[in-house]
């Protein structure tokens, strides 16, 4: 308890006191530095020789006890605002905490929904580009078939000009040949009639005969 005489003695820190008040005092005191000045008192003290003991001056052990004292509720006042701020601070980080959280899962559910659109449309051009694939080797297919076929289609046409043009080149030279023996077969007629008119001819002059002409080495008509 206080001494009788202690009332005098302020605390020297700013704020409310023990009944909630308000002091005009001066700003807090350090309660370590305090209890420390306590100690040095003490430890400062002379000591007795040979006894073991310290000779401390009553009145300012008593009056460093007093601070201490008087400032303790001021201390304990001050612990329950830090440690009510930090209950506010750590009140706060863990709300801060929850809506970070809260953040990040809705944000990890977008990237999981736009990671599921993208795996889809990924899913999408693979079969698309699958289809693309199958349709371009089934015209390739169908190319290279009517290709053939065309082909295939060129050559008999090509073999049955080419026979036609046989036939018909043979047609020509046969009918080439009758021309050609015709019209040698209306020379040879006409030859033979002009020589039957030489013959008459000379026949009725008087001039050689049939001796001297036949004796000059030229054919005769075969059909005379």
């Amino acid at each position: 308890m206080l001494r009788q005489n202690s009332a005098n003695i302020e605390p020297e820190v700013s704020g409310q006191n023990v009944e909630g008040e308000s002091s005009s005092a001066s700003p807090g005191v350090d309660i370590q530095r305090e209890l420390n000045r306590l100690e040095e008192i003490i430890l400062d003290s002379p000591r007795i020789p040979f006894m073991g003991r310290t000779l401390i001056d009553e009145e300012q052990l008593l009056d460093q006890l007093d601070i201490v004292r008087l400032n303790l509720p001021v201390a304990f006042q001050e612990a329950e605002m830090i440690v009510r701020h930090k209950d506010e601070i750590l009140q706060e980080a863990e709300l801060y905490a929850e809506e970070i959280i809260e953040n990040a899962e809705q944000r990890a559910s977008q990237l999981l929904n736009e990671m599921g659109l993208v795996q889809q449309a990924k899913q999408e051009a693979d079969q698309l580009r699958n289809q693309v694939q199958l349709d371009c080797e089934a015209i390739q297919q169908a190319t290279i078939a009517e290709i053939e076929q065309i082909r295939y289609q060129a050559q008999q046409e090509l073999e049955e000009m080419r026979a036609r043009a046989i036939a018909e080149s043979d047609e020509i030279q046969n009918g080439a040949d009758d021309y050609a023996d015709h019209v040698l077969n209306t020379i040879e007629q006409q030859l033979t009639d002009m020589l039957q008119v030489i013959r008459n001819g000379r026949q009725q002059l008087g001039v050689g005969g049939d001796e001297n002409y036949e004796g000059s080495g030229k054919p005769l008509n075969p059909e005379a």
